[in-house]
Formats: structure tokens, sequence, C-alpha cells
């Protein structure tokens, strides 16, 4: 199968996702994407159109702590780092948009960490 027509079912996904959840300023969107080898969390506020704050396993302060984590630890040190954030900003409950992703692996990984990291779904 062509990684293009697998990109058009999890955009299909996501376009029916979406129609469902939307973030606001009291309770934002958390949104996940992932790649091959890295995996980007970002908190979105739509109603104002802005990415409160944002964490990857690209991230300055992640990227030395990740050198031997891969995977699904990685992710989870993501969803770690972005309740830190969130819980700087003053944001304590949000809204989880798995971008059309299937949830497991990673992307769970990632709300799981979250979730440690005090969260709320």
């Amino acid at each position: 199968m062509s990684s293009k027509r697998l990109d058009i079912g999890r955009q299909r996904r996501k376009i029916r996702v979406r129609k469902k959840v939307r973030g606001t300023d009291l309770r934002p969107r958390v949104c996940v994407f992932r790649s091959n080898k890295h995996i980007y969390a970002q908190v979105i506020s739509d109603s104002q159109g802005k990415t409160l704050a944002t964490v990857s396993t690209l991230s300055e302060d992640l990227a030395e702590q990740l050198k031997k984590s891969k995977g699904v630890n990685a992710a989870k040190q993501v969803g770690v780092a972005l309740a830190k954030v969130c819980k700087e900003n003053n944001i304590s409950r949000v809204v989880f948009d798995r971008n059309g992703f299937i949830y497991h692996g990673r992307v769970k990984a990632v709300a799981d960490g979250a979730r440690e990291g005090g969260l709320d779904f």
C-alpha cells in the first residue's frame, strides 16, 4: 500500500474527528502528530486560533533525555513534558485530538504521559 493512500485515509479520519473536537480558551485541544521518527504534541485554542504550547522529541530540553529512549517511552516523556508546560501556562483541562491516528502505541503513550503529569482529559 502506498503512503499516499494511507495518508488519504488518515485525513478522512482527521476531518471526521475534528467535526466533534473543538478547543476553547477554557479547555484547549491537544493535537498529536506522529511521524516515523518523532512525535509532536501541541496545545491549541481554536477560538483564538493560536498555539499555546508545543513539545516534541526534537525539543531542546527533551532531546538530551531521549538520546537512548525511543518509541513509546519517548512519547510518554513528551506527554509528561507537555503537562509540565501546560501547568506553567495555567492549563489543567484539555481535549485530546488524535489527529486521525489510531489511539494505541505512541499516541496513547502521549495521552497517558500527559495524564500522569496532571492534565485532565
